[in-house]
């Protein structure tokens, strides 16, 4: 099958793109793939329970109910569809050859918004079927302002930048944010140490690490282990943040595609154009900044645009 625009992702960056490129009349391919990155179609969305700032839902919308409208918005203007994951891709020459897992076939763009999937520690009561989403999360400026976590005791994992900008965070919420790390010292920038250890509300766990997540319904505690002396206790706490860092999901890409030593994709500044011709980036597969709902649709929306004048002058 030959394709004007394909579109490789299942989020929010990926259902804008395709809504514009369908209003487009460019009649957009979508591979939304399954449980790609470990994450079922929708993204990180999926695992998300309520969404309270994204635009339209002033009384908020769960995770999963957003990303069934995404999809069915982008189906009403024409977009097809594929529950199949993009494995290869050829981007040597156009129109792009890509293999899926029941088919294959070509494009004469691409737009590739596969996302970011959050780092995870493999911690006793944290899992999918355990406390996952029931008070631990993988991003505190998406979850941190929720009811259930406002003052209360809150725990931070990570010792860069984003534990300390999301530990900060969360003091406008929590009544003491502790951030637990392994080492004596943080990995974070001077001025992000100084601001995490000038806040009054912000407690430091040098060299310990989180053991396990305790509750029944809902996190209750956590228990840390001093590595200096092995001494274990329980932490009241009814949030569990990890902020130890994403992985872009551009493995299938086989290094054809510029990235950084991160592995996101690099894009030119002001646009979602990648150095392949015809090929663009969009969402948190490029973004390692902001990685959020609304910023990742604003790139979808540029993308699909750019593709349009793409093909224009590149029939």
């Amino acid at each position: 099958m030959s394709h004007r625009v394909l579109i490789i992702g299942s989020g929010p960056a990926a259902h804008t793109a395709a809504i514009y490129a369908a209003r487009a009349e460019l009649s957009p391919v979508l591979f939304e793939g399954f449980m790609a990155g470990g994450v079922a179609a929708g993204g990180q969305l999926t695992t998300t329970t309520d969404v309270e700032n994204f635009p339209g839902f002033p009384e908020g919308i769960m995770g999963p109910d957003l990303t069934d409208r995404f999809r069915a918005q982008s189906e009403r203007f024409g977009t097809t569809i594929h529950t199949e994951t993009v494995n290869e891709i050829d981007l040597s020459s156009r129109p792009f050859r890509f293999k899926a897992d029941a088919q294959e076939g070509s494009a004469d763009s691409v737009i590739i918004a596969t996302g970011a999937t959050a780092k995870r520690l493999e911690i006793p009561g944290a899992g999918d079927r355990e406390l996952w989403q029931k008070g631990i999360s993988a991003c505190a400026v998406c979850d941190g302002a929720l009811p259930a976590f406002r003052n209360q005791p809150l725990v931070v994992i990570g010792g860069g930048d984003s534990a300390v900008e999301e530990a900060s965070f969360l003091t406008k919420y929590g009544s003491t944010v502790y951030i637990v790390h392994r080492r004596d010292e943080l990995r974070a920038s001077k001025i992000m140490q100084q601001r995490a250890l000038d806040n009054p509300k912000i407690e430091m766990l040098w060299s310990h690490v989180v053991t396990q997540a305790k509750g029944a319904d809902f996190l209750e505690a956590v228990r840390v282990k001093d590595l200096k002396t092995d001494e274990e206790r329980d932490i009241p706490a009814a949030g569990l943040f990890f902020a130890i860092g994403h992985t872009p999901n551009t493995a299938f890409l086989n290094g054809q595609i510029d990235t950084d030593e991160q592995d996101y994709i690099v894009t030119k500044p002001d646009s979602t154009q990648t150095n392949i011709p015809g090929v663009f980036a969009a969402g948190d597969v490029q973004d390692k900044q902001w990685r959020q709902a609304i910023t990742a649709a604003g790139s979808g929306c540029m993308a699909a645009l750019e593709v349009e004048h793409f093909l224009a002058a590149n029939p």
